[in-house]
């Protein structure tokens, strides 16, 4: 694809504050005229600040953001054709509708009459025709996001960027807004760029979806790529409700999890590899069973359990099942099973997304230090003598930590470094839990013991759980 097919580049951007964090960190992104694409994510991941490079209002620190194939890294946001509707909408109080709509044009010092034309045509496209003269202080939230969105095409932009404008708006009145945008964005015909931490308002909208954390891009896909097909642990759980298992490639088409094979569709991760699987609830089968049939010739079901809890959700009942070989699994059913019930499980083939594993242990890279010691993470570890032998000291290494092998302590005195519980995933019978050090440093744990987001907690690791398996040239 040429370039010329792009109206927005964003080509190895990045962005460091004076405190030397990344706000974004070598992210590149291609949109074609005419789409929406959503910017999705949690809070602090980047997505505003993308956003803020590609309207000017922040200046990227490398890389380069190019419009219609011209270079706009460093042009300043009245040049760039793009208009912004932020989160706050800000209008002129002081300003009518009509005003607040037509302050770009009068600006430009427009004529009157082709003011007049072009304000009454945007109001017309927000469905704000009857409400020209009003004051905007009287308007409803919603009221309001119009006039915005009207004041932003009024000037006729290629692009329109627009920072989670449905935010302030009550439930029902951002589902409306999202049938409205999306029914906006076909009649103009402009690119919208849009940023939400809203899994699914980014469903609903988007062409297509760009899910960004810690500055940088996870993945980029159409709505049903990104919800059936997640590259990695981070975009299954954060878009919609998934379970997540670890589980070990067999050979191609075959996978084994919950102490089981299961024949899946997926090719190509190799034999015997350790990988992650992600079952979406409403693509696990259940019925009653009696616990004597199992294993029967008249029984059908994969696996077998005892549901735990039945949630109703409106269109379908939410229930967990926890397995006799001790996996919790969620499953979503127009039918309820009530707490107590013995059911069996079946997984279709296609229905179950294999994920290469970002990481199987914790990496560091150390320093052999004297008295049977080693520095990694900037603390000073025991490791046990026999190991140290085989160094010399200041002598470079690897250092590997399995998951399971990290202690975490309820009071941060007690560890040898202390953090915040940054990020926890559900992994059937366990939680694989990322901590963040006070030094910036991420190091990932698998429990049983329960955490919360921004747990203060200490960390320990025992010396036999310390592995130095090659040394680093100096």
């Amino acid at each position: 694809m040429t370039k010329s097919q792009f109206i927005i580049e964003v080509n190895h951007v990045s962005k460091k504050f004076e405190d030397g964090k990344y706000a974004l960190d070598d992210v590149s992104l291609q949109v074609k005229k005419g789409e929406f694409v959503t910017i999705l994510g949690p809070s602090g991941c980047g997505k505003t600040t993308l956003l803020r490079c590609i309207a000017g209002f922040q200046v990227a620190t490398s890389g380069d953001i190019l419009l219609n194939g011209e270079d706009v890294t460093k042009m300043p946001p009245h040049q760039r054709d793009v208009n912004t509707v932020f989160q706050k909408y800000a209008l002129f109080p002081h300003l009518n509708v009509y005003d607040n709509v037509a302050f770009g044009l009068q600006l430009k010092k427009r004529p009157k009459a082709e003011i007049e034309k072009r304000v009454k045509r945007a109001l017309k496209m927000v469905s704000m025709s009857d409400y020209e003269y009003r004051d905007v202080d009287s308007l409803s939230g919603g009221q309001q996001q119009r006039v915005a969105i009207a004041r932003a095409i009024i000037n006729e932009p290629e692009v329109l960027l627009l920072d989670e404008p449905l935010a302030a708006l009550d439930l029902k009145m951002r589902k409306d807004m999202q049938m409205e945008l999306r029914e906006m964005h076909k009649k103009l015909g402009i690119t919208f760029i849009y940023v939400t931490h809203d899994q699914e308002e980014a469903l609903t909208l988007s062409d297509r979806v760009v899910v960004m954390r810690d500055g940088k891009i996870q993945q980029i896909g159409t709505p049903t790529d990104i919800y059936n097909e997640p590259q990695n642990c981070f975009v299954a759980d954060f878009i919609g409700e998934s379970n997540l298992l670890d589980a070990t490639m067999i050979k191609d088409r075959l996978v084994h999890f919950c102490e089981q094979d299961f024949e899946c569709v997926d090719e190509g991760f190799g034999e015997k590899q350790e990988v992650d699987v992600v079952i979406r609830p409403e693509d696990i089968y259940l019925g009653r069973i009696k616990p004597e049939m199992v294993g029967t010739e008249d029984d059908p079901w994969q696996l077998h359990g005892t549901v735990q809890s039945c949630i109703f959700k409106g269109v379908h009942y939410e229930m967990t099942v926890l397995t006799d070989n001790g996996y919790e699994l969620l499953l979503q059913d127009y039918h309820a099973f009530e707490p107590s019930t013995y059911v069996g499980m079946l997984v279709k083939p296609e229905d179950i997304q294999v994920m290469k594993k970002e990481r199987l242990y914790n990496v560091f890279d150390g320093e052999i230090l004297e008295g049977n010691k080693v520095l990694f993470l900037d603390e000073e570890w025991e490791i046990s003598e026999s190991v140290a032998q085989r160094y010399e000291v200041g002598q470079k290494v690897e250092v590997r930590v399995n998951f399971d092998k990290v202690n975490l302590q309820d009071d941060e005195e007690d560890g040898v470094l202390s953090g915040e519980v940054y990020f926890i995933l559900y992994k059937g019978d366990h939680y694989h839990i990322q901590v963040r050090t006070d030094d910036g440093d991420d190091l990932y744990v698998d429990t049983n013991d329960i955490w919360d987001d921004g747990d203060r907690v200490g960390v320990k690791i025992a010396p036999s759980s310390i592995r130095i398996v090659n040394a680093k040239s100096n």
